[in-house]
């Protein structure tokens, strides 16, 4: 019951976008809606090879989440990174795979577009911005420890509120290693052990939302009637200091 069913084989996919951090959530998104195009009522187990970076725990809790929600795809497997898959063989457990997809820069970029509901696509140049969310709500030390550096010596623009939302003890071990100041010093607003989407915490004036969580992309537009723009962590930064959605798209060109 755990045999791979559908190959999701990378191809011309360059090492540095596979090292990203938005690289990921916008895999799984992919990934999500791939395992839901096969037989009907049934959502097949993906096996993701050619990937030839080696992804940390936040990556792979990023593309785990994406693929969550537009698939709701509960167990798949990287070829060389899930211990039972060390080859693709072995990740299908012998057998041809029900359905093969080649996943090109091409379909990785259609997928990143879907996940923005507001500026920063072709078809909206209104760049104004409300609000950045992290975590969604499983913002982790490591995560913690990535954002501190980005916002040392920054302040959030007045009209941009920066919200980040983690667990209890994450933030308590975040707080202790000192990495908690800075988001302090940067304007932002912690939340714990709740997610925005399950709790109530929005002003009507906030309409235009900013993430680097494909879940939270994914969500906002239908539970909140929020638009929201999909980024980087540095997209995030970069945006809550200008007041505007500012986006590198030379990455994903």
């Amino acid at each position: 019951n755990r045999a791979g069913q559908l190959l999701l084989q990378l191809s011309g996919v360059p090492a540095h976008i596979q090292q990203r951090d938005d690289f990921y959530p916008v895999l799984g998104h992919l990934m999500g809606h791939a395992s839901q195009a096969g037989a009907a009522g049934r959502s097949q187990i993906p096996v993701i090879d050619g990937l030839e970076a080696q992804p940390n725990e936040d990556q792979l809790k990023s593309l785990g989440a994406a693929g969550a929600c537009s698939g709701a795809v509960a167990l798949f497997h990287i070829v060389g990174v899930t211990p039972e898959a060390p080859t693709r063989a072995a990740a299908l457990q012998g057998r041809a795979p029900e359905r093969a997809q080649t996943v090109t820069m091409d379909d990785l970029r259609v997928a990143r577009a879907e996940l923005t509901h507001s500026a920063g696509s072709a078809s909206d140049s209104d760049d104004t911005l409300h609000m950045v969310v992290l975590g969604s709500p499983h913002f982790s030390l490591g995560e913690f420890k990535q954002l501190a550096p980005l916002l040392a010596g920054r302040r959030r623009h007045p009209d941009v509120r920066f919200l980040v939302t983690s667990s209890r003890a994450m933030s308590a071990l975040a707080d202790k290693m000192g990495v908690l100041a800075p988001l302090r010093e940067f304007g932002a607003q912690l939340t714990v052990d709740t997610c925005m989407l399950t709790t109530p915490m929005l002003p009507p004036e906030i309409n235009r939302l900013m993430t680097n969580s494909a879940k939270f992309a994914w969500y906002a537009p239908g539970l909140l009637s929020k638009r929201i723009t999909y980024g980087s962590l540095e997209d995030c930064v970069n945006s809550a200091v200008a007041g505007r959605i500012v986006r590198d798209e030379a990455v994903w060109a």
